[in-house]
């Protein structure tokens, strides 16, 4: 019973204090207009200076140029002496042999 009326009591101030701040007047705050030019200028200038800066900063890069269609390279790899492998690297103008990969699995195995 004794923590009914301790609720009780505690309700009853807290209403009275909500009645009091109702009385209290409001006072009107003016309303602050925001420039809206200045908003979008800032990330349009950040974003050119970026832009800018990736294309006069951006160094190119030396194109070779492809190889004549007419060209080819072979590229071989061929047991030494000592029994070292060692890659053989040609370049023709035309394919003269050719040789299936697999044909090594016909002759070894």
């Amino acid at each position: 019973m004794k923590r009914v009326e301790e609720d009780q009591d505690l309700r009853g101030f807290f209403d009275a204090m909500i009645e009091k701040d109702l009385d209290i007047p409001t006072p009107d705050f003016p309303e602050v207009k925001k420039p809206k030019t200045i908003s979008w200028w800032i990330p349009a200038g950040i974003a050119a200076s970026l832009a800018a800066g990736f294309f006069l900063f951006l160094e190119k890069e030396p194109v070779t140029p492809p190889a004549p269609i007419g060209e080819v390279i072979i590229i071989t790899l061929e047991e030494g002496p000592d029994q070292e492998l060692q890659f053989n690297i040609e370049e023709t103008t035309e394919m003269e042999i050719w040789e299936s990969p697999t044909a090594s699995l016909l002759t070894e195995f």
